[in-house]
């Protein structure tokens, strides 16, 4: 009964969503109730989103502080980690909400310049998230190598092409290939890095984001039809 329940509200509430961003509601006295209905929707379900949102990141925020301290408990792999993890989501989350170093007040900005939030902000995660991205870029580096080799039609295709696009983004690049005369300007290095930028890349993008709006689509209507059975509280088993 209570799966039930669940799937006749994800049924409505999605169809709804639907209608009121699809559907040509007229404004005057002579709307209808369904017209009525959907102007409800669309303005108020996106205030209820939120607070629905609140409460997911309160659920999150607890099962990341419960699956943390177990591991601190029990001694766990890595439990040091889950230590620092645990005092650094303790302490942002007080300096947070008690504001120190801004405004106070329901009504304060909790990302002031001079508040302690911002600090830590601006002080710590922004440069570590510098490094992570720092490293990333070798690790990027060290995977590239070794996949653009010349073993295959395909594998050259790609080579060929990534040298072409770091070439034409340097002034060296543009060097190498300045002397060509004016009727072969389309295969000077930096024409050839904007065109395949352009072109090429633009078109695989499109059938990415196509591909993936597709199967978004796909699982919408699963989840609003009932067949995806891992929702509801199902196993999916």
């Amino acid at each position: 009964m209570r799966q039930r329940i669940t799937q006749i509200i994800l049924t409505t509430v999605a169809l709804l969503l639907v209608a009121s961003a699809f559907a040509t509601r007229p404004q005057g006295p002579g709307d209808t109730g369904a017209s009525r209905l959907l102007a409800f929707c669309d303005q108020h379900f996106s205030l209820w989103f939120s607070v629905l949102a609140v409460f997911a990141f309160t659920l999150g925020g607890v099962n990341l502080m419960k699956t943390h301290w177990r591991k601190v408990r029990e001694r766990a792999a890595d439990w040091r980690y889950s230590m620092v993890t645990l005092a650094s989501f303790v302490a942002v989350l007080i300096v947070g909400f008690a504001k120190f170093g801004g405004p106070p007040g329901l009504q304060g900005d909790v990302a002031a310049p001079d508040s302690w939030l911002t600090g830590i902000f601006e002080s710590v995660l922004s440069p570590l998230h510098a490094t992570l991205y720092a490293l990333l870029a070798f690790y990027i580096s060290s995977a590239s190598f070794r996949a653009f080799r010349a073993r295959s039609v395909e594998s050259t295709i790609l080579l060929v092409s990534a040298l072409v696009v770091l070439l034409g983004r340097i002034p060296f690049g543009a060097t190498l290939t300045a002397w060509l005369p004016a009727p072969l300007t389309f295969l000077r290095m930096e024409d050839l890095s904007l065109w395949i930028l352009k072109v090429p890349n633009t078109a695989g993008q499109r059938a990415i984001m196509l591909g993936i709006a597709l199967g978004v689509v796909a699982m919408a209507m699963r989840l609003i039809l009932g067949v995806e059975k891992g929702q509801g509280g199902r196993s999916g088993k």
